[in-house]
């Protein structure tokens, strides 16, 4: 055992393999060879340089995003008209790239601080017995004093008063209108990698253009501002049903950029995403549908101090930012040779498989493959192969 294991390690320090080069006339395996090595050449120029253009060094791009919405909303509710603009609809209003358009509401007007009767269908009740006092409900509006109103036959609570009353949302929306607001985006990135700042404001879309242009996918694809009512219909949405409850719909702009060629060609391309809000998955999703939100505004009367509640129905815009840009770097080149060339030892191995385990002279081919040599014998290599080949030919 101790000679085996001292052999073993013998063997290991003290012996050296160098390849030996056997050429075989086998047309199945010279075929085979070829046809690794042609679909190895295939996946380093098809895909290596040309999809994945392994030729060149990435970047992602550092941006930012102003947004601006115009128009004007008319609601005639039992009588009463109202115009909205800008600062009544959009929420927040300081231009984020993330923002919602109110296009439908519930509006609950001189609310004040007190007493007053729970929702019916919320905390119905026969007895006192069944309003505990202090307690707060989760979907409740205020806080029950622990008294059971005869009248309603709900609860009464400390709230805001009168509660409001969301069981039935306006249809058609109030907003309608809204579907003929505008959405102007601006944005700019910069490519620290490259050095390079580009702004969606490319050659040729000065102040004059952008006076008289609406953005089109295939007629001007490069203009600024979208019609809100043609951002929902890109987005695979029908205005008039995710306005009812609301939605929200992801606006991304692509860069994808080459700078091995006139930086003048990195422009924007404006894709829209229906995000939620289909009622085609309202069934799916009866949880939760739509998005809403609610907003107060204050104020005193008569020193009392009241608000009109808003229960806010609207499409909930987000502008992403996707970025790549590239361009030829020597060390990324050189990378992706290196690793072909690797891989076209693939078809050795491949080969040797065949040549050592699968055909019928597989011994044959092993002993011209592999060959042995002791340190201490003297012999004149030429020779050496020579009588090796002899003998291997006569068994």
């Amino acid at each position: 055992m101790k000679s085996q294991i001292t052999n073993a390690l013998s063997d290991f320090f003290f012996e050296y393999e160098t390849p030996r080069q056997v050429l075989v006339r086998n047309r199945r395996v010279g075929v085979v060879c070829r046809l690794i090595q042609l679909a190895v050449l295939a996946y380093i120029i098809g895909w290596v340089f040309i999809y994945e253009k392994g030729y060149q060094t990435t970047d992602t791009a550092v941006s930012s995003v102003f947004t601006k919405m115009k128009g004007v909303g008319y609601t005639n509710v039992n009588g009463e008209e109202r115009v909205w603009d800008v600062a009544d609809y959009v929420f927040p209003p300081q231009g984020d790239s993330s923002f919602v358009v109110m296009t439908n509401y519930i509006i609950t007007e001189g609310q004040r601080m007190g007493k007053c009767p729970e929702l019916h269908s919320k905390h119905n009740c026969s007895s006192d017995a069944d309003c505990e006092g202090g307690s707060f409900k989760r979907t409740g509006h205020g806080k029950m004093t622990g008294v059971c109103l005869n009248d309603s036959r709900s609860c009464e609570v400390l709230a805001w008063c009168p509660v409001e009353n969301d069981h039935n949302i306006p249809n058609p929306p109030l907003l309608m209108s809204a579907e003929n607001y505008t959405l102007f985006i601006k944005n700019s990135v910069t490519f620290p990698l490259f050095g390079v700042t580009r702004s969606n404001l490319v050659e040729g879309v000065d102040s004059g253009y952008i006076r008289k242009c609406l953005h089109d996918p295939e007629e001007a694809p490069l203009c600024p501002i979208f019609k809100l009512g043609d951002i929902v219909k890109l987005s695979g949405f029908n205005f008039e049903e995710i306005a009812r409850e609301g939605g929200a719909i992801g606006i991304v702009v692509d860069w994808t950029c080459n700078f091995d060629v006139d930086v003048k060609h990195c422009k924007p391309k404006y894709n829209f995403h229906g995000l939620y809000g289909n009622p085609a998955v309202k069934d799916e999703a009866k949880a939760s549908y739509g998005y809403n939100f609610r907003f107060a505004k204050h104020y005193l009367e008569d020193k009392i101090q009241k608000r009109t509640l808003l229960k806010v129905f609207g499409i909930r815009i987000d502008i992403i930012v996707q970025s790549l840009a590239r361009k030829f770097d020597i060390i990324p080149t050189l990378t992706a040779i290196g690793s072909g060339v690797g891989i076209f030892g693939v078809a050795t191995v491949v080969c040797d498989l065949v040549l050592l385990y699968l055909l019928p002279k597989r011994e044959f081919y092993k002993n011209m493959k592999f060959k042995y040599t002791e340190s201490h014998i003297q012999q004149d290599p030429d020779s050496e192969a020579g009588s090796t080949e002899t003998n291997v030919s006569k068994k």
